[in-house]
């Protein structure tokens, strides 16, 4: 029986796990998994914590339906029923500029009407249709694509809020190849985003006049999913549904290669012997594990830098706030100089984040524009997400419950250069058989995104057990 042992149990260990055990059980394949997590609790930065009637997500807060990776999952495990959508208002989400909450235009009619973007704005950006389609295999930041094809406006009120709203990150240095892979196909391609719109809405026209079923677009790619009890719920549901082991409090320090597999060196001083290993643990602590194994590969992981992050959840009486919440939430432009980067109203976008008559509400607050947001006192976090709750909501009062969540290390930068990095190390991964590399750090930051890559990693396992 082979022994496979996964580093890290958030969603991305967990659905790796899952997806071995199942791919080998179909194939008739014996294999013994071990899952360790250094932590005391599976889930990594999945967690559903519930206090005084609030639900609050200490990381992300669900996934995107528009890809079937994680939904497959749950039909797996057996709990899509338990799955809810988020409120069809959620679809408004809004840009803070000029000291007002624009809504986000989701057609041609509503984006000529909003006021987000100025006439010379509006023209720069149809002008998209004349700007010459990128050649060669260029690494463009984000920045410098924004600029490039729809202007420096679009970029400061559009693209650098999505970009911090999903990465934390900072446009200007952010790859547009390795963030928005599919932006970067687009271009090359159709010639132009509003050339590539055009066409796409026309084969969807042509498809419905077939009577084909077209998924209509609601909101950036598709519904928000979480579960009743919080996204927590999948990754509780995935280690339970482990025939192999889980253990936590099992922290691995070193990855050391020997002749018949890998020993796995643990922080208490214990180990934990191989015949396959697949980390799915962050970069930063990875490049630590595999120093003596292979100094090359833990310098090109070492060169992802991750941002940090304040998650503070205000809750407050519903009567206490005048305007309405009738929508997903907002993000910040940097240059309207505030403290957060955008606020969500989780409340307003699944049922029961709050008791009843309240309402809960999270903000973020530093990323890789503002790493030092991770230093300051918890007052001083309340009091500046205090004063920009106030001018941007008109929220006078001081909130009825608080909690802050820091994450010195939240979410990584695929910065210029991330691709070239990966390919240099699949490169040493190719000269080390039996180790595979998962996890957020490298091919997408969503759960999907999470999900697809462990799909991926149990693909590559499943040679290396027939071989056993």
């Amino acid at each position: 029986m082979t022994r496979v042992a996964i580093i890290g149990a958030g969603i991305s260990g967990l659905s790796v796990a899952y997806a071995i055990e199942q791919e080998a059980q179909a194939e008739g394949l014996e294999v013994s998994t071990v899952v360790l997590e250094k932590k005391e609790r599976t889930g990594g930065k999945v967690l559903s914590i519930q206090e005084e009637g609030f639900l609050c997500e200490w990381g992300p807060n669900g996934f995107l339906d528009s890809k079937p990776m994680t939904l497959e999952l749950c039909d797996k495990l057996g709990i899509r029923e338990r799955l809810l959508r988020s409120d069809d208002n959620a679809r408004k989400r809004f840009i803070y500029s000029g000291a007002e909450l624009h809504r986000l235009p989701e057609n041609g009619p509503s984006f000529l009407k909003s006021k987000l973007i100025s006439w010379p704005g509006k023209v720069r950006l149809a002008g998209e249709l004349l700007v010459p389609t990128a050649t060669g295999d260029s690494d463009e930041t984000l920045a410098d694509f924004g600029r490039r094809r729809l202007g420096a406006e679009a970029l400061d009120k559009l693209i650098a809020p999505m970009v911090s709203g999903i990465f934390a990150g900072d446009p200007e240095t952010m790859s547009l190849k390795s963030c928005f892979p599919r932006i970067y196909q687009l271009e090359r391609e159709y010639g132009g985003l509003l050339k590539a719109m055009a066409k796409m809405a026309k084969k969807k026209r042509e498809e419905r006049k077939a009577g084909k079923v077209v998924a209509s677009a609601a909101g950036p790619g598709g519904v928000l999913t979480s579960f009743t009890g919080g996204i927590q719920e999948l990754t509780d549901r995935t280690a339970a549904a482990l025939a192999g082991e889980v253990r936590t409090g099992a922290g691995v320090v070193a990855i050391v290669k020997k002749a018949d597999g890998f020993e796995l060196k643990l922080a208490d001083g214990g180990s934990v012997d191989a015949e396959i290993v697949v980390s799915a643990a962050p970069a930063h602590a990875l490049a630590g594990m595999v120093e003596e194994l292979d100094g090359g590969m833990s310098e090109i992981l070492r060169a992802i830098p991750y941002a940090p992050m304040n998650v503070v959840c205000f809750g407050y009486e519903r009567e206490k706030i005048a305007r309405d919440l009738d929508g997903f939430g907002y993000l910040i432009p940097k240059k309207e100089g505030k403290s957060i980067l955008g606020t969500l109203w989780d409340s307003s976008i699944f049922p029961n984040r709050a008791p009843a008559g309240k309402v809960l509400l999270r903000s973020m607050m530093g990323g890789a524009t503002n790493p030092n947001a991770i230093a300051l006192s918890e007052e001083e976090v309340k009091s500046r997400v205090m004063v920009d709750l106030k001018e941007i909501m008109g929220i006078t009062v001081a909130p009825d419950f608080v909690r802050i969540f820091r994450h010195e290390q939240a979410i990584p930068q695929y910065t210029v250069g991330h691709a070239r990095r990966l390919a240099a190390l699949d490169e040493r991964l190719a000269a080390c058989p039996g180790l595979v590399f998962t996890g957020n750090s490298f091919y997408g930051v969503g759960l999907n995104d999470c999900v697809n890559a462990s799909n991926q990693a149990a693909a590559k396992v499943l040679p290396l057990l027939r071989r056993k």
